[in-house]
């Protein structure tokens, strides 16, 4: 299927808009990733951390979608699962056609491999996995999904300073296989929809600070888990908050 010629550009502009200046090899793969599969930044399909492109839920639905997957089915595997302690396993299955014998995946999900903010909601996080690995195969995806990163479940900072454990500056990369706080805002901008632009001046006030990139790693930190808390509690709220620095520059 013929793609829109400025497509690539646009998501190399978007892309240094929201995470900054790009290597060359990460420029290339999301002109590749544009060309190949279609997918776009401003629609959600792909999110950047620690310098590594990968594919969301979303991004995998519309690349089905647009290729006429002709189903999907997900089933709970009874005998690995554990309600009580939170732990569920799925297995998926994506028919790309009628006939198709179908292209099977497997997703678990428990309170040790999801992230804090989903807690809870490890049954549906297991089926997404599932369903996003059978996508990828039945599509030949080679990206992971943001879905299936475990590593998003890891202590805050707080609870490794307690411990003595070094944390890396916000600018640079993750250590103990944490994400930086810049990819932990991205991720919390996805997951709730926010808009990246308002978020960021919403920081930079928060902060006290002209620009983001000038505050402190715990004013940083404070800031995402503030965020995190209101779009959990009232993102409605959110929202209108968020708007009001939209207006507040068209004042301006």
């Amino acid at each position: 299927m013929a793609r829109q010629p400025g497509n690539a550009q646009l998501n190399v502009r978007l892309a240094k808009n929201i995470w900054g200046s790009l290597s060359r090899s990460a420029v290339q793969t999301l002109k590749n990733l544009t060309k190949t599969h279609g997918l776009l930044i401003a629609a959600g399909d792909l999110q950047l951390l620690e310098g590594r492109w990968y594919v969301t839920h979303a991004g995998l639905l519309r690349i089905s979608e647009r290729r006429q997957c002709a189903g999907i089915r997900t089933l709970i595997q009874n005998r690995l699962s554990d309600p009580v302690s939170g732990r569920w396993v799925f297995k998926a299955t994506v028919y790309k056609s009628p006939r198709s014998k179908g292209f099977v995946g497997y997703g678990d999900a428990d309170p040790s491999n999801v992230a804090p903010l989903v807690r809870g909601a490890e049954m549906r996080i297991a089926e997404t996995r599932a369903v996003n690995r059978a996508l990828r195969k039945a599509y030949g995806i080679g990206l992971c999904s943001v879905e299936e990163l475990g590593y998003l479940s890891s202590p805050p900072e707080s609870a490794l300073k307690k411990i003595g454990a070094p944390a890396p500056p916000i600018g640079n990369g993750s250590s103990n296989g944490r994400p930086r706080l810049r990819d932990r805002l991205c991720l919390l901008i996805r997951q709730h929809q926010l808009n990246p632009t308002l978020v960021k001046r919403y920081a930079a006030d928060f902060c006290g600070t002209q620009e983001l990139r000038d505050a402190s790693r715990e004013l940083v930190e404070s800031f995402i888990t503030t965020l995190a808390d209101q779009a959990a509690k009232d993102r409605d709220g959110l929202i209108c908050k968020l708007n009001s620095y939209g207006h507040a520059e068209m004042k301006s």
